[in-house]
């Protein structure tokens, strides 16, 4: 087939409406909606039925970096500063200390299994060190599963703030392979520096996003997606080019904005909800496009014990190590945090910069982590609802949200939202809402009764078994709100 613009445009259509099609039918499955947007490119490709022929893995990397930008910021922006407060600490040891654990720990057992030089073998544990965004996200937010104490908000805040070391890491050991003669030690500094101009950078710019986002007033509603977009871009660039960590920048600015008041915040988080999903498709799809499955064959035996040892004793060494000094982390807790090291887009987009860069192995490498990846999504993504039941990490059913997810509220409203069960037994049964002492900057927005949602009014009594759904400024309210209602919040 000759490609024009036109037969471009109409294969692109078709293969996003078969992946959101085969989403449909992957949450009814179980399966990981990812892992089909690849399948459905690996079928199009050259080796598939499809028969479409894409080696270029420059084009690759390039969409790949646009999507994980989107990813990043997507994540960043509905990441409440709440919920990770507490698990900063745990968040940052397994996103720095983790991958480099894994990315030693791997690579080291690589170079043995392979007959490769430890180079080549570290490089290949760098490039699969760090659990993928995009996998994470998405596998949480659509299997709607309920965790116990502050897993969920771990869980994310790793998968968000872990791209930017193995990025590194990666860059790093392609240099060495290619300059064996250059010290590991000036690392040292390099890393350091992207750190820390990374972290700047997206602080500032998060800043600057929020100023000019609030002052700007446009005329056209529509442009301050597009203005957030630029603003996006020229962050991860700047960064980029100063010597920071564009991945890092955006991450941190996106927590600040999104951790802020501005104009349409609702609608803007769901302009980049929805980009984030199509970066997804487009790059799982573009990279199914980009492997060849006939070349996977020769290397399964060493992908399925290099995917092993990442599962089974490299991810659970790095975990236990980085969270050694979590008070609140129990074993149960960090052996499923271990089995949710999910790896998916993020490193295989990665194991185009040794394949761009000519590095003697590269092609195997890449084959290599595509198939991790996929049989991580495929085996532990599958499996996650599963290991929490297991393991006596998931939040009972009768305790899960009631509300959906989408729910709409107003810009200004609360940012802290609270869901209560009330008990048959509690004190504040029988009680119209006026009659109960909540704290001023509290409010009770939807009551879920009997399979209904009521919207409540002073005069509404409470009920037992109602389920309901509050706005508070802060978290501190929740305390107040706790004690009002006789109810004991869940620790677990």
């Amino acid at each position: 087939m000759k490609f024009s613009a036109e037969n471009i445009l109409l294969l692109g259509s078709i293969l996003l409406f078969l992946s959101i099609v085969a989403s449909k039918t992957s949450f009814k499955l179980g399966i990981p909606t990812l892992i089909l947007f690849l399948i459905v490119g690996m079928l199009a490709g050259s080796d598939g039925p499809g028969g479409i022929y894409f080696d270029d893995p420059k084009t690759a990397q390039f969409m790949g970096v646009i999507a994980l930008t989107f990813i990043l910021f997507s994540g960043g922006l509905e990441t409440k500063l709440e919920s990770i407060r507490p698990i900063v600490k745990d968040g940052v040891a397994l996103s720095t200390l983790g991958v480099l654990i894994t990315a030693l720990t791997t690579g080291t057992f690589a170079a043995y299994l392979l007959d490769y030089p430890l180079s080549e073998g570290l490089l290949l544990g760098a490039i699969v060190s760090a659990t993928d965004a995009a996998a994470v996200f998405s596998i949480l937010r659509t299997k709607n599963l309920g965790l116990k104490g502050n897993l969920r908000p771990l869980l994310e805040f790793e998968s968000g703030s872990n791209d930017p070391m193995a990025f590194f890491l990666t860059i790093s050991f392609v240099e060495i392979v290619n300059h064996p003669e250059m010290s590991m030690l000036v690392l040292i500094p390099k890393f350091l520096q992207g750190m820390t101009l990374g972290a700047l950078c997206g602080f500032g710019a998060g800043k600057l996003m929020l100023w000019i986002v609030n002052s700007i007033q446009l005329d056209v509603d529509g442009l301050y997606p597009v203005l957030v977009l630029s603003l996006v871009f020229f962050t991860f660039s700047f960064t980029d080019w100063i010597g920071g960590n564009g991945f890092l920048a955006i991450y941190v600015a996106a927590i600040l904005l999104g951790n802020s008041s501005f104009i349409h915040k609702k609608s803007l988080i769901r302009f980049f909800d929805g980009q984030a999903w199509l970066m997804q498709i487009m790059m799982f799809l573009t990279l199914g496009l980009l492997v060849f499955p006939s070349q996977m064959v020769p290397i399964l035996g060493e992908g399925i014990l290099i995917s092993i040892f990442l599962m089974l004793a490299a991810r659970p060494l790095a975990v236990f190590i980085s969270l050694m000094r979590a008070s609140d982390m129990n074993v149960r807790k960090k052996l499923f945090v271990s089995w949710v090291g999910l790896r998916g887009a993020a490193p295989i987009v990665f194991a185009t910069y040794p394949l761009i860069a000519g590095v003697h192995y590269a092609s195997t490498i890449f084959n290599l982590v595509f198939f991790i990846s996929v049989s991580s999504v495929v085996l532990q993504g599958s499996t996650i609802a599963v290991m929490a039941r297991w393991l006596h990490v998931a939040v009972p059913e009768k305790l899960r949200r009631k509300f959906p997810l989408d729910l709409e509220l107003k810009d200004n409203s609360k940012s802290f939202s609270i869901e209560l069960d009330i008990p048959d037994q509690a004190p504040s049964v029988g009680k119209p809402i006026v009659q109960l002492k909540l704290p001023p900057s509290s409010m009770i927005v939807l009551i879920h009764r009997g399979g209904k949602y009521l919207t409540p009014s002073g005069d509404t009594i409470i009920q037992g078994g109602d389920h309901l759904l509050l706005l508070a400024e802060s978290q501190e309210a929740s305390g107040a709100i706790y004690e009002t209602f006789g109810v004991k919040p869940d620790h677990a």
